[in-house]
C-alpha cells in the first residue's frame, strides 16, 4: 500500500485482533487512511478494493470505532514529552444534528497533550478533562484559557484537589484570549478532517474517529518517531 504496503506487524499487540477476519496490517491501514484524509467509508471500500482488499463500509466502520480509540490511549502514554505552560479550548463537532464539545490541549510549542469529546461544555466536563491531562502529563507550571466561567471553575477545582493532596503550589491560570492562538489554529486540522464527513450518527463513532485524527496529527507533529513512515509509526502504538 504505497510505500508501506509489503510491511508486516511483528511484534505483538497489545490490542486484541483476535477473531478478527482480516490481517492486523490490512485493518490498521484502513483506519488510519480513514482517519487521516477525512474520505468517506464508501470511498474507502472503493479504494481498498483497488488494492485486492474486499470489505464492506459497515465493517471498516466498525474497524474504526472498535480501535481508534484503542490506540489513541496508548498514543496517550506513548507521546513525547512536553512543555510544562499549556493551552486548553474546546471546539464544536456535529452528532445527530447535535451540537457536541472537543476539548483539546497543547503545549506552548504546539504539541498535543490531551483531547476529549464532551457532550456539555460545563465545569464538570472541563474539571474532568484537566484531571485526564494531569494524569498523563504531570503537573504544568501554568494553563492558559479564554475567558470561559466553566474553564475558569475546573481550574480552580483541580487546584483544591491537589492542594489537598499535598501540592505547595497551584497551577497559575492564565485567561488571555491571544495567548491561546496556538491551540485555536491547531483546530484546523481537526476541522480540516470533519468537514468532509458531514457530522456523526453517534457519539461514540464521534470519539472514536476523532480520536484517530488526533492520534495522526501528533504523528505530523514528530511526538513518535520522526523521519518514520506515518502509517508505521501508527501501527507501531498498537504494538
Amino acid at each position: 500500500m504505497n510505500n508501506c504496503r509489503s510491511y508486516q506487524v511483528e511484534s505483538q499487540f497489545m490490542i486484541s485482533f483476535k477473531g478478527a477476519q482480516y490481517p492486523k496490517d490490512v485493518i490498521l491501514f484502513a483506519v488510519f487512511f480513514y482517519v487521516r484524509y477525512g474520505v468517506s467509508y464508501r470511498d474507502l471500500e472503493e479504494i481498498m478494493a483497488e488494492r485486492g482488499v474486499s470489505v464492506d463500509h459497515t465493517t471498516l466502520n466498525r474497524w474504526v470505532t472498535r480501535y481508534s480509540c484503542a490506540i489513541a490511549d496508548i498514543a496517550r502514554r506513548r507521546k513525547g514529552p512536553c512543555d510544562r505552560s499549556w493551552r486548553m479550548d474546546e471546539t464544536y463537532v456535529k452528532v445527530k444534528g447535535s451540537w457536541v464539545y472537543l476539548y483539546r490541549a497543547v503545549d506552548k510549542h504546539g504539541k498535543t497533550l490531551d483531547f476529549m469529546l464532551s457532550q456539555r461544555r460545563n465545569k464538570p466536563a472541563a474539571t474532568k478533562f484537566f484531571a485526564r491531562m494531569l494524569e498523563i502529563n504531570g503537573l504544568p507550571r501554568k494553563i492558559v484559557i479564554d475567558k470561559s466561567g466553566a474553564n475558569t471553575a475546573g481550574i480552580k477545582d483541580v487546584n483544591k484537589m491537589l492542594k489537598g493532596f499535598g501540592c505547595p503550589l497551584p497551577i497559575e491560570m492564565v485567561r488571555q484570549k491571544y495567548l491561546n492562538n496556538i491551540v485555536e489554529q491547531d483546530h484546523r486540522f481537526i476541522k480540516r478532517r470533519t468537514r468532509p464527513m458531514l457530522g456523526f450518527k453517534s457519539f461514540e463513532s464521534a470519539s472514536a474517529t476523532l480520536s484517530g485524527i488526533e492520534v495522526v496529527h501528533m504523528i505530523r507533529k514528530g511526538q513518535f518517531t520522526p523521519g518514520l513512515c506515518p502509517f508505521l509509526q501508527f501501527a507501531e502504538l498498537a504494538a
